[in-house]
């Protein structure tokens, strides 16, 4: 079955598993969560691995979604970062007659047809939810509800809600963080304008943000290295860095290939606009299959996450450069 919201809010408690899959990783954790919470999953019930983990530890997963909690209440079994090529395995699991857990599959962005989309989007009592990022509309629908719900704010002005919609929405656990932010910031004046806005921005690192993504596309070299520096130094997590870049990518891949252009802030739109102008079809495909990479490797190699970031960014800023240059000539 394919899944929305309404159906996940209402229908959790009464299918055998659910694939829970998209670009927007944020709300993949969050729905993840939601159902740790709605099924009242104790953590003495939950058995939790990596789909790198699959082969190697099958005989303990089996064992533990088909056997009854030794401690009382439901059980439940998450698989994270799954691909198509753990299909089969997992339609083992799901289709296993003594099953007896309730089975989670996180995934990144899935093609569809795919091994995976089509097992829980046909199977009979599992059903598939896609998290896409927020558009403009429903981000700021978001954004006054969170407000409005965390801290009574009354009034958002016009210029606040444009650069807040032009920030965020590539992953909605950034975006919560964001507006919790905010928030208090503003809780004593209900109010929310653009230099509160802006003023938030240290605690997030947006402005450092916007400066490494866009800089980077373009070809910046110093800037996009210099505002990483500053990231890092705020103690910016290189895994969230990573997805970044990811919904960056595609988003000029849209561009590039659509020519849908994203509602950006003034300050960055000359930069993405180059970008468009300097980048190729297949060079960003090629990018995106090399980001895919380095989040496996950020989890799985144990070798510094900065360092890999870092020079991962180099070189890819030393290729905008040079296809900027190119073009030029």
């Amino acid at each position: 079955m394919k899944w929305k919201e309404t159906d996940f809010n209402g229908g959790i408690e009464s299918i055998k598993a659910l694939l829970i899959y998209g670009q927007d990783a944020g709300q993949v954790d969050e729905f993840c969560d939601k159902a740790v919470e709605k099924l009242e999953i104790e953590k003495d019930n939950l058995f939790a691995l990596d789909s790198d983990e699959l082969k190697e530890k099958q005989d303990a997963l089996f064992a533990e979604s088909c056997s009854p909690s030794m401690f009382g209440g439901r059980k439940m079994v998450i698989i994270s970062n799954a691909g198509d090529s753990d299909a089969k395995l997992i339609a083992d699991l799901v289709e296993h007659n003594g099953l007896c857990a309730t089975v989670i599959v996180t995934a990144g962005d899935l093609r569809a047809g795919g091994g995976l989309r089509s097992l829980f989007e046909s199977g009979d009592g599992i059903a598939a939810l896609a998290c896409y990022t927020d558009d403009a509309r429903s981000l700021a629908t978001l954004i006054r509800k969170e407000l409005s719900a965390a801290a009574g704010i009354q009034q958002i002005t016009p210029d606040a809600m444009a650069y807040m919609t032009s920030h965020l929405g590539e992953d909605r656990g950034i975006t919560r963080g964001f507006l919790n932010k905010i928030a208090l910031y503003v809780d004593d004046k209900k109010i929310v304008e653009l230099e509160d806005v802006e003023k938030c921005l240290p605690d997030t690192g947006a402005a450092d943000t916007d400066d490494f993504l866009y800089s980077l596309t373009a070809g910046h070299i110093q800037q996009t290295m210099m505002a990483l520096d500053r990231l890092l130094y705020d103690n910016a997590e290189p895994n969230m860095l990573v997805r970044m870049l990811d919904s960056h990518f595609k988003k000029l891949l849209t561009a590039v290939v659509d020519g849908q252009l994203p509602r950006l802030f003034w300050k960055v739109a000359e930069k993405f606009n180059l970008a468009i102008k300097i980048w190729p079809e297949s060079e960003i495909v090629a990018v995106l299959t090399r980001l895919n990479e380095l989040e496996k490797q950020l989890r799985t190699t144990g070798m510094p996450s900065e360092v890999l970031l870092r020079d991962f960014s180099l070189k890819l800023v030393v290729r905008a450069a040079k296809l900027s240059l190119k073009r030029r000539k």
